[in-house]
Formats: structure tokens, C-alpha cells, sequence
């Protein structure tokens, strides 16, 4: 048994030799920064400041030959050693807030995209509504026992009620059933809620929120969570998609201007030829090019890891302070994702 301890805040907790950092801080009520729990989106990432670990699971392919040089280290994976000092960011806003499982109904479903559906679900009777912050998933845990990661695309409501942008992945047996077969009526068995891709209150910056495709979902949360708050930070949200019609909730961006002057909504389509209309581009580079210093902002992004991985690197170039960098990837589910990564020693990035 080992003690870790958070530079910042002086907090302890005991890691058992069985456990990964991320885990142990979870068993002792310390939220720190998390997403897709297999080693590959970097959301995890801290500073190893004193002491070592080892990643009998994973290997920590979000980690660069520059992170490794600077000592970081990828919670999610990394099982220590010996007693550890970590330099890493806390996320009390989640801390509260018990994961559990529960059993849910689908009251609506309905074609968001030609590849995607959004599902309403609703409390089982008999279950307590699940509550969360907004920008976090839940996990539909299937009859084998696998878990599959799903965004949660509002925030709280009184009834209950959570919205899923579901996409069908190809080869995805469990999206593809979904899409499908699903139907309004059928009850599915979460557990949630988890991540900490959560809104950051403490801060009087603008804000650039960038999302592709169905990772808009958490965005769409957060930024609704900041309109309902009032705020009067300027909002520029940004959702980058294949095509025209993969910007699948085109009235959103006017109720949302309508309701805060304040914020500024990009369509951004990366093939030209079905742009309609639109911005062309990687959604990431027209980021950049109407904000090439980034110094002054906080930065929401989630969707695909090739998106976040560009994004990370290119906003870090352009000023943007690492701890005001905010995202969320996991387009695959953890037990995937680890076949995946069998096939991957030696790669360092997606």
C-alpha cells in the first residue's frame, strides 16, 4: 500500500497494489480528471513530481516522448511504486455526486443524422432519477456484463430525463442495434454518472467550445448549462462534422443566440463539396485561424481522438495555457479500445 499525495490541495489517499492512481482517488472520494479510462485520450495526464509508477494494463499511448521527458503520467493506467507527489488538477464539482446503476426506459427515439439517433430515456418505475453535471456519460451495461460510453447531452431535469446522441459505428454490434432495433419503451441498465469533462465556473475568460460529431452531445450540455446560468462571457462554439447534414440540430445554434447575444455558433464541414453553404475545413485549424493567439481563453473540446489529439497539440502552440484546456474523447468503449491497443505497442499516438 502506497500513499499518494496532490501538490495543490495537500490531499492524501492510499493506493492498494491492485489499482490504478485513478482508481484509488476514486475509492477515496477525489475526483481528478478522467474520460475514456484506457490510456489513449490523455484527459488524465499529471506531473509526476516525486516517487514512480509502472502500467500493467495499457500502455500509455497518449503519452509523447516530451510528456515521458517532464515525468507525466497517465492516471487511468499508471499503478505505483512507492509513495507519489502529484502535480494534477482536482474537479470537486463531480465529488458530491455517487456513480450507481440503475434501470432506464427509452421514451423516445428519434434520426438525428443519417447515421444517428437521439434517445430520451426515463427513470424505471420504482428508480430514483440519476443526477449529474452537466458534460459528463453514463455507461449502458450490456447483458454480458461490457460497458458502453455514451455522453449525456442535457443537463439535470426534474422528470428524470436524459438525451443520448447515439452514432453507428461501423463493426459496432451494440450502436448498430441501437440504430436499429431499439425501441421506445425498451429499458436499458446504466451506471453513471462519470467523467469530469464538467464546466469551470471559477473563471472570467471567454470560452471556445469545439466538438465533432456526436461529441457535440457533452457540449451541447455545457453550453446550455452557462445560458441558463446567465453568464456574460463571450461563448464561441464551434462542431465540426463530415458533412451539411451530419449538423444535425440546425434551429439549436438561433435559440441559442436568441437566448445569449453573447455567443457566437460555427458550422464547420470538412469536405467542401457538402459544406451547403457552411465553413470549410478541419474544425480545429478554423479555430485557429479566428483565434490565432489563445492565451486569453478557456477551451471545451470532445469527439473523435485524432480531433482532440490535433487540437491539443496546435492550441497549446498558440498560447493556450494547458490547464484551461478542457476535453472529452472516447470513441471507442475501454474493453475496445484494449483490443485495439494489443495491436499497438509502440505507437504513441492515434
Amino acid at each position: 500500500m502506497f500513499t499518494a499525495t496532490i501538490k495543490s490541495s495537500g490531499r492524501q489517499f492510499a493506493i492498494a497494489a491492485d489499482e490504478t492512481v485513478l482508481e484509488a482517488a476514486q475509492r477515496a472520494g477525489i475526483a481528478l480528471p478522467y474520460s475514456c479510462r484506457s490510456g489513449v485520450c490523455g484527459s488524465c495526464k499529471a506531473t509526476l513530481l516525486q516517487g514512480e509508477c509502472e502500467y500493467t494494463h495499457n500502455p500509455p499511448i497518449a503519452l509523447s516522448a516530451s510528456d515521458k521527458a517532464h515525468h507525466a503520467v497517465l492516471l487511468c493506467q499508471a499503478t505505483a511504486t512507492s509513495d507519489l507527489l502529484l502535480d494534477v488538477r482536482e474537479v470537486t464539482s463531480v465529488e458530491a455526486i455517487a456513480r450507481r446503476q440503475l434501470d432506464v426506459v427509452v421514451a423516445e427515439k428519434w434520426q438525428l443524422a443519417s447515421d444517428a439517433v437521439g434517445l430520451h430515456l426515463l427513470p424505471a418505475p420504482g428508480e430514483i432519477k440519476l443526477n449529474w453535471v452537466p458534460g459528463q456519460y453514463l455507461d449502458v451495461i450490456l447483458e454480458n456484463g461490457k460497458h458502453r460510453p455514451f455522453s449525456i447531452a442535457n443537463g439535470p431535469q426534474a422528470d428524470g430525463m436524459i438525451e443520448l446522441h447515439v452514432r453507428r459505428a461501423i463493426g459496432g454490434g451494440f450502436t448498430s442495434w441501437v440504430y436499429e432495433s431499439l425501441k421506445v419503451g425498451d429499458m436499458l441498465h446504466i451506471e453513471g454518472p462519470l467523467g469530469t469533462f464538467v464546466p469551470r465556473e471559477d473563471s472570467e475568460r471567454p470560452m471556445i467550445f469545439m466538438a465533432g460529431g456526436t461529441g457535440f452531445a457533452p457540449i451541447k450540455a455545457i453550453v446550455e448549462h452557462f445560458i441558463a446560468l446567465g453568464t456574460r462571457r463571450p461563448m464561441h462554439v464551434y462542431w465540426g462534422a463530415r458533412s451539411a447534414a451530419d449538423i444535425y440540430m440546425p434551429a439549436l445554434a438561433e435559440r441559442w443566440t436568441e437566448a445569449a447575444p453573447n455567443l457566437h455558433f460555427h458550422a464547420v464541414v470538412s469536405d467542401p463539396e457538402q459544406a451547403g453553404g457552411m465553413r470549410s475545413g478541419l474544425v480545429h485549424e478554423v479555430v485557429l485561424l479566428d483565434h490565432p493567439q489563445l492565451s486569453g481563453y478557456d477551451v471545451y473540446m470532445s469527439g473523435p481522438p485524432p480531433m482532440i489529439e490535433a487540437g491539443h497539440q496546435l492550441f497549446l502552440q498558440a498560447g493556450l495555457p494547458e490547464d484551461r484546456l478542457y476535453y472529452d474523447s472516447f470513441e471507442y468503449a475501454p474493453d475496445v479500445l484494449a483490443q485495439i491497443l494489443n495491436g499497438r505497442a509502440g505507437i504513441h499516438h492515434l
